[in-house]
């Protein structure tokens, strides 16, 4: 049910959102954000690490956003319990993860997942499997806040069913909502008792997001007075990643500058590798301490996203969100991390899937790794089409995966199917046009090719 704490909630929201007037930053007050705000990861990880970094792992929680469902990728159900390699799902590679630290290191590191009302029902369902692993596994909910209507602004929902004619009209409210939400329900504070310090937050289809010792003795090597209370991982930007978010410096803090953000005429300025070349990973270092005093002072500050949808037989809603790393202007001595692109493994479509089930990568203890038999370190660009989308019928396109360790770029396009052992090199273009199929056969090797035209191989 909808709690007083979210009804308070979604009225604050409101209210704020109705007072803001015009975009929330000035263009012209922005700055890049100072030399020694962002470190390279190479001076962090210089610094080595101490004898004693159990006792570091014992201050962190490792907390997973586990709200999205698996819908852009034709899947029921909630995201993290798709497939991703050798049939373990994104929850399975992050408690195996976890386990992995917690036996080597002797530690203590719990799981939290943060669920929204999509997927609470069948997460916990899920996680019974794992009650044996050596890792502590929490929950909580993110609120739950009704959409409104585009033109009158009142809320959609009659009354406060979610089933039926009601299924559309509530939401989860951005990521953003991690901190309200995780202060409600006591976990927050269950957590401080036990002597925790830091979270490390990031998307649970993030699949390079695994926890790095040595941001982590950064973190709790800082002098008291200087107490780093958030770290925001950021990578380099390349051309795939102009709609990222940005660190910038406004008001003499540290701040997420998102595109939504943006006004319309800078948004090609916003874009450009040029002027920002760096985006947020959101892979999110934060002091609990810092969480709950910043909740108490009522001092959480970020800025609203609007979200336009249409639901129901073509009704226009808004939906109004936050960002988790928005808030990074809130807190002291924030910092930049500037880190390798290994750490940003996002899996939201299938051509990102087809490159993590690929040779490219190896697993081991849950963690993905770009194999060493690749040249250079650089991912593939891969682009397949529509036929793709979803995660049953990709499948059922690939005997099996191709070798792609040798792969610059692949575009696929139309009905196209892949025998077994297909290796692909170079730039590959596949195009079956309308009507048409093409079946690559089994053991083919195309090295910068342009496939087109039609190709059936039918059983005999």
């Amino acid at each position: 049910m909808v709690s007083k704490k979210d009804f308070e909630g979604f009225r604050n929201l409101f209210h704020r959102f109705l007072q803001v007037k015009g975009p929330s930053v000035e263009w012209a007050k922005i700055n890049r954000p100072p030399e020694d705000s962002i470190q390279p990861f190479d001076k962090i990880k210089a610094k080595g690490l101490p004898d004693n970094i159990a006792d570091s792992l014992n201050k962190l929680v490792v907390v997973k956003l586990n709200g999205g469902l698996g819908t852009s990728m034709g899947c029921k159900g909630p995201k993290s319990l798709i497939s991703v390699r050798n049939e373990n799902t994104f929850l399975d590679l992050t408690v195996q993860q976890i386990e992995h630290l917690n036996k080597t290191y002797n530690a203590d590191v719990p799981l939290v997942l943060m669920n929204s009302f999509n997927t609470d029902e069948d997460t916990k369902k899920i996680l019974q499997k794992y009650t044996h692993h050596g890792v502590k596994i929490h929950t909580f909910n993110q609120s739950r806040y009704p959409r409104i209507n585009k033109e009158s602004l009142l809320p959609v929902a009659k009354d406060m069913a979610m089933t039926g004619e009601n299924a559309d009209v509530w939401y989860p409210p951005g990521h953003g909502d991690i901190y309200a939400s995780f202060y409600n329900s006591g976990l927050l504070e269950q957590l401080i008792a036990e002597g925790k310090e830091y979270i490390f937050v990031s998307n649970i289809d993030n699949l390079g997001a695994t926890v790095d010792l040595y941001i982590l003795n950064h973190l709790v090597s800082q002098p008291n007075g200087k107490r780093c209370e958030f770290i925001m991982e950021v990578t380099d930007k390349t051309r795939a990643d102009v709609k990222g978010g940005t660190l910038i410096q406004y008001d003499g803090k540290l701040r997420l500058l998102e595109i939504a953000q943006v006004p319309k005429a800078h948004v090609d300025e916003f874009k450009s590798v040029t002027k920002f070349k760096i985006f947020n990973t959101n892979n999110l270092w934060i002091s609990l301490s810092a969480i709950k005093r910043l909740q108490e002072q009522n001092a959480m500050d970020m800025e609203i996203i609007v979200n336009p949808k249409t639901i129901n037989g073509g009704l226009n809603v808004i939906q109004l969100e936050t960002a988790v790393g928005a808030a990074i202007k809130c807190f002291d001595n924030a910092l930049g991390i500037n880190v390798p692109r290994s750490r940003f493994l996002p899996v939201k479509t299938t051509s990102d899937l087809l490159l993590v089930m690929s040779n490219l990568y190896s697993l081991e203890a849950g963690s993905l790794t770009m194999s060493e038999r690749r040249e250079f370190p650089t991912t593939p660009h891969v682009k397949l089409g529509s036929s793709f989308t979803k995660v049953q019928e990709y499948l059922t396109r690939f005997e099996s995966i191709p070798d792609m360790l040798e792969l610059d770029h692949l575009t696929v396009s139309g009905d196209v199917t892949f025998g077994k052992q297909v290796s692909l090199k170079g730039t590959v273009i596949i195009i079956a046009n309308h009507g048409d199929r093409i079946d690559i056969p089994a053991g083919s090797m195309l090295e910068n090719k342009i496939v087109s035209g039609n190709l059936r191989i039918l059983d005999h």
